[in-house]
C-alpha cells in the first residue's frame, strides 16, 4: 500500500472512533445481490436497519435468471425435513434456517409481489409465467418499495476488522471507490460456478483474510465426462426419461448413488437432472479421482425400469412377430430411441443385417442386457465453469448455524453458496439461499 493509501486508512479509522460524518454511514453492507444477499437486504431492512447492496455486476440476481433454464426452479413443495435428506453437503447445519424460512414462506413472498406459482413433476415449484426475470422483478420490486440503496460495479477488496474489547469486530468494508462504515456485515457472493455471472469465488479470499476456513472448493450439480466421448457425441441431444441410472464403484463392487428420472446425452459425456444430482454426491466419493483414473466408475442405465427381463424378453418377442423377416437393424422402432439403435446394436454384437427369426435366444438375453445395463464409463466431472452450484467454502463449524453469524469475526454474517452447504437438483439450493439470506438479515 502507497504512504497515500495507509493516511487514508488511517483517517478513516479515527472518522470511525471519532463518528465524524466525512463518511457515509451504514449500518449493514451486504456484499453479493444474488437471491441470498437480496433476501438479507429485504429482511434486514424490515428490521429496522439502514442497509446498502454492494454489487460488483450491472444488475442485481443475474445468476437467478439463468436457473432452471431461465424458467427459475424456485423451490421444492417437499415438507422441510425432506430438504435436509435432499442436502447430502452439511444438510442439518440448515435445520434451524429452515425451520424460520420455508418454502411457503418463499411461495407467500412471491405472492405478495404479485407472482403465482405452480408445481411440476418431482415436486418442483416454478412462477406461472415460466420466466426467472419474474422472480427476479418480485425481489427489486420489494428492494424499491424498502429503498434499498444499491451500488452497482462496486467490488469489495477487503473487510476492514478492528479488535474491540478483547473481540475480532467488522467496521467497514474498502471497495474498489471508497471505504464505508459498517456494524454488521453479510457476506453473499456465491460460490465459484458459473463465473460470467459473478460468482468467481471473491467471497473466498474476503473471508480467509480475516481467518475463516474454507473448504475445497469442487464442482457441483455438474456434468460427468465419459471416455469414450465418440459413443456419447453420436447421442448428442438425445434425452431419455423415466430411465433408471446407477453409478458403480467397481473396485468394491458397490452402487455409490442411483436414481430416476431425466437424463441427457452430450458431446463430451451425459447431463440432466438424475446426472446433476449425482455429481453432488460423487464429489463427496472417497477416492473419487482414483475411480476415474483407473476407469472403475461406471454408469449403469436401465432403460426401461419399468419392465424386469422376462417382462421385457415377451415385449421384444411380440415386437419380433411382426417384422420377423426383416433385418435386425429395423426391429426396434417401437423399443428404443431412434439415435440409441445403431449403439445397442453395436453392444449387442448381434449383426445388424441378420434376419429377425435367426435371432437366437443368447443373442436376444444380451440385447436385454445391454436394454438393462447400458454402460458407460465415466472420466471426470466437467469443470467447476460448468457447474450449477460449487462444493466446498466457509466451514460450517465457524458459523453459528441459529443466526449466521461468524464465530471468528463479530458483526459478519454468511448467506448462501459461500458456505460449505449444497444440495442435488430440485429447487433446494435456492431455498439454502433464501433461509440463510433470512436468517443472516433478521439477526
Amino acid at each position: 500500500m502507497s504512504n497515500w493509501g495507509r493516511f487514508c486508512l488511517g483517517h478513516f479509522y479515527e472518522c470511525l472512533k471519532s463518528d465524524r460524518k466525512e463518511f457515509v454511514l451504514n449500518k449493514v453492507i451486504v456484499i453479493g445481490g444474488g437471491p441470498a444477499g437480496m433476501m438479507a437486504a429485504i429482511t434486514a431492512k424490515e428490521n429496522k436497519n439502514e442497509v446498502i447492496i454492494l454489487e460488483k455486476n450491472n444488475q442485481l440476481g443475474k445468476k437467478l435468471l439463468i436457473t432452471g433454464k431461465g424458467r427459475c426452479n424456485i423451490t421444492s413443495s417437499l415438507e422441510m425435513e425432506d430438504f435436509i435428506k435432499n442436502t447430502p453437503g452439511n444438510g442439518m447445519f440448515l435445520y434451524s434456517a429452515y425451520q424460520k424460512y420455508t418454502n411457503k414462506d418463499m411461495i407467500q413472498f412471491l405472492k405478495e409481489q404479485g407472482l403465482d406459482v405452480k408445481e411440476e413433476r418431482g415436486n418442483r415449484i416454478f412462477p406461472v409465467t415460466d420466466k426467472s426475470i419474474d422472480v427476479l422483478k418480485c425481489f427489486t420490486k420489494k428492494i424499491k418499495a424498502l429503498h434499498i440503496e444499491i451500488r452497482y460495479h462496486t467490488k469489495v477488496i477487503e473487510i476492514l476488522t478492528e479488535t474491540i474489547d478483547g473481540v475480532n469486530t467488522v467496521i467497514g468494508v474498502k471497495t474498489d471507490k471508497e471505504i464505508l462504515k459498517a456494524d454488521k456485515i453479510i457476506l453473499a457472493t456465491g460460490g465459484k460456478s458459473y463465473p460470467l455471472t459473478g460468482s468467481t469465488g471473491d467471497g473466498y479470499l474476503l473471508a480467509e483474510k480475516i481467518g475463516h476456513t474454507i473448504t475445497p472448493i469442487k464442482p457441483s450439480l455438474v456434468p460427468l465426462e465419459a471416455y469414450d466421448k465418440n459413443e456419447c457425441k453420436e447421442l448428442q441431444g438425445l434425452s431419455l426419461r423415466n430411465v433408471e441410472i446407477k453409478l458403480i464403484d467397481k473396485e468394491k463392487n458397490k452402487i455409490i448413488y442411483e436414481d430416476f428420472g431425466e437424463m441427457l446425452f452430450t458431446h463430451f459425456g451425459v447431463s440432466g437432472p438424475t446426472i446433476l444430482s449425482s455429481s453432488a454426491h460423487l464429489v463427496r466419493y472417497k477416492n473419487i479421482e482414483q475411480l476415474f483414473h483407473e476407469k472403475k466408475l461406471v454408469l449403469k442405465i436401465d432403460l426401461k425400469p419399468a419392465l424386469d427381463d422376462k417382462k421385457l424378453n415377451d415385449r421384444i418377442l411380440r415386437d419380433f412377430e411382426t417384422v420377423k423377416n426383416k433385418q435386425f437393424r429395423n426391429s426396434l422402432d417401437k423399443l428404443l430411441p431412434q439415435k440409441l439403435i445403431p449403439i445397442i446394436i453395436k453392444k449387442s454384437k448381434i449383426r445388424p443385417d441378420k434376419k429377425v427369426n435367426e435371432i437366437t435366444k443368447k443373442e436376444r438375453e444380451e440385447l436385454i442386457k445391454q436394454i438393462k445395463d447400458f454402460e458407460i464409463i465415466i472420466k471426470s466431472f466437467r469443470p467447476i465453469e460448468e457447474a450449477i452450484i460449487t462444493s466446498g467454502g466457509i466451514n460450517i463449524k465457524e458459523i453459528n448455524p441459529k443466526t449466521m453469524e461468524s464465530k471468528k469475526v463479530k458483526g459478519l454474517y454468511f448467506a448462501g453458496e459461500i458456505m460449505d452447504v449444497d444440495s442435488y437438483t430440485g429447487g433446494f439450493n435456492l431455498q439454502i439461499a433464501y433461509s440463510t439470506g433470512y436468517v443472516a438479515g433478521s439477526n
